[in-house]
């Protein structure tokens, strides 16, 4: 690889990054050619973007980016990394955790999520435990709905009669 190959690998990786709210170090190292394909394959379809990456190449698009401070990462770096990168913050960990049952990689590095970094193979249930965005304004709207749908039950429990609405909001204090 040339000089001017690296640098445009570099680059490449860095707006990667930059683009990316979410993305996963991960070691899949001793994975054979079967499970590394799996691996790919459940990447694939769960929407998150793998790929295989040089650790040197990766520090200096690390060092590339602005705005984040993503040094914690460098003393990771070390035997073979992937970079997994995802729409949703738990997709990565949940991959990692189902492709686990069957052995003991991939072993999470560490994790990038909307500017908060996570390191350790230890934060892969807390990861995988994260709701998504969609989840989260779901809960908020079932929240917001809940007493406006308690009200509506109580109203129509009483019948549509005004003594029936009088009793049933008497009932409820």
């Amino acid at each position: 690889m040339t000089r001017e190959e690296k640098n445009q690998a570099i680059d490449a990786l860095a707006d990667k990054i930059t683009n990316a709210n979410v993305f996963y170090l991960a070691d899949t190292g001793d994975l054979n050619a079967e499970q590394a394909s799996n691996l790919r394959r459940r990447c694939f379809k769960g929407n998150v973007q793998m790929e295989y990456v040089k650790n040197t190449l990766l520090e200096k698009a690390f060092e590339k980016i602005e705005g984040v401070d993503l040094s914690p990462f460098y003393e990771l770096l070390k035997g073979q990394t992937s970079l997994m990168i995802s729409e949703k913050g738990n997709e990565p960990a949940k991959i990692i955790k189902e492709f686990r049952k069957k052995g003991d990689k991939p072993v999470l590095k560490g994790a990038f999520i909307d500017q908060a970094l996570f390191i350790g193979d230890d934060q892969i249930d807390a990861l995988a435990a994260l709701k998504s965005k969609e989840e989260l304004v779901g809960d908020v709207i079932a929240l917001l709905q809940s007493p406006a749908k308690n009200v509506l039950s109580a109203l129509q429990s009483g019948g549509s009669t005004i003594a029936g609405l009088v009793k049933t909001l008497e009932e409820r204090q």
